[in-house]
């Protein structure tokens, strides 16, 4: 027994000191030669944690961040530490992005936006449909009166908050309309955390539209640099240590989409008819919020269904 509990510890031990072996990719070491993972004399692990490297230069939509100002990287580096040491969460995004990434990038590049911009979504909603504490909700958190103010339909049974396409192209208005307003895509960027109005104001006041020139509330003051960690951690995963295999990554959902033209009273019954269940149209269609769908004269609505059904 205990010759077999001790080739267990033996074999844990490899394979924890191999895993860190592999972090070290990611981690500016000052010893080269230093053990990430040492056993003390009692038998316990103390493992030792290493900040992982800077990029030398980063940009947003072709902006750079002026790396070279202490506090400009310091503000780096605490959003970059923070989101590389939550591990699940970061993998969990990783998975997401191979399902909603090619969708949000299409809008992207068919409404003259900035590829970036995909990152600001992962900043908002880490690629989930949430809603936030002030009612922001879906991927790109919009709040129900800019949503509607921005084209969406939001009411009891349809929230097109939690249309991905349709979503992302209103958020590519406002990024549009606030890129003509402040000059810079940045700005942009920002102001989608504190408002237009919000970051204009501050702008008047401190005599710059340059985002790292201005003081902001401080979670408009962190949000570019989580935008910025977010991009060189999931650009680089796989040299920063984190692998997510092609089997393990999710795919885009494979549906069919029927077009609806008139009213359907229930849902689960008309799901039924469609051969698939109620909670299956929901879960693929998560802007139906009711259990009723009313199609007004002259308007349409496309459904998605499991493929095969």
């Amino acid at each position: 027994m205990k010759s077999h509990t001790k080739y267990l510890l033996s074999a844990v031990t490899g394979m924890i000191a191999g895993a860190a072996l592999l972090a070290t990719f990611a981690f500016d070491k000052s010893d080269p030669g230093e053990d990430l993972v040492s056993i003390k004399p009692d038998g316990r692990l103390q493992y030792k944690w290493y900040a992982p490297e800077l990029p030398k230069s980063i940009s947003f939509a072709g902006e750079p961040a002026p790396l070279d100002r202490w506090e400009v990287r310091e503000r780096l580096d605490r959003d970059v530490l923070m989101n590389y040491y939550t591990h699940g969460s970061l993998l969990y995004i990783l998975k997401l992005t191979t399902r909603y990434f090619p969708l949000i990038e299409s809008r992207l590049k068919a409404n003259g936006i900035p590829d970036d911009f995909k990152y600001l979504c992962v900043a908002e909603s880490s690629l989930q449909h949430l809603t936030s504490s002030a009612g922001a909700q879906s991927l790109w958190q919009f709040l129900g009166a800019t949503a509607i103010q921005y084209g969406l339909q939001v009411d009891g049974e349809i929230d097109e908050r939690y249309d991905v396409p349709k979503a992302t192209d209103a958020a590519c208005k406002y990024f549009r309309t606030a890129y003509e307003k402040f000059g810079s895509w940045t700005a942009a960027a920002a102001s989608y955390n504190c408002g237009m109005g919000g970051y204009n104001g501050q702008a008047t006041f401190q005599g710059s539209n340059d985002y790292y020139d201005l003081l902001l509330p401080e979670e408009t003051n962190r949000y570019i640099f989580r935008i910025l960690a977010l991009k060189y951690l999931i650009s680089g995963a796989s040299k920063l240590g984190y692998v997510v295999q092609g089997n393990d990554a999710y795919k885009p959902l494979d549906v069919n989409k029927v077009t609806v033209t008139e009213s359907i009273p229930n849902l689960a019954a008309w799901a039924e008819q469609q051969g698939t269940s109620y909670k299956y149209v929901k879960l693929l269609n998560p802007w139906l919020r009711g259990r009723s769908l009313t199609v007004k004269a002259g308007k349409s609505y496309e459904v998605a269904l499991p493929a095969g059904r």
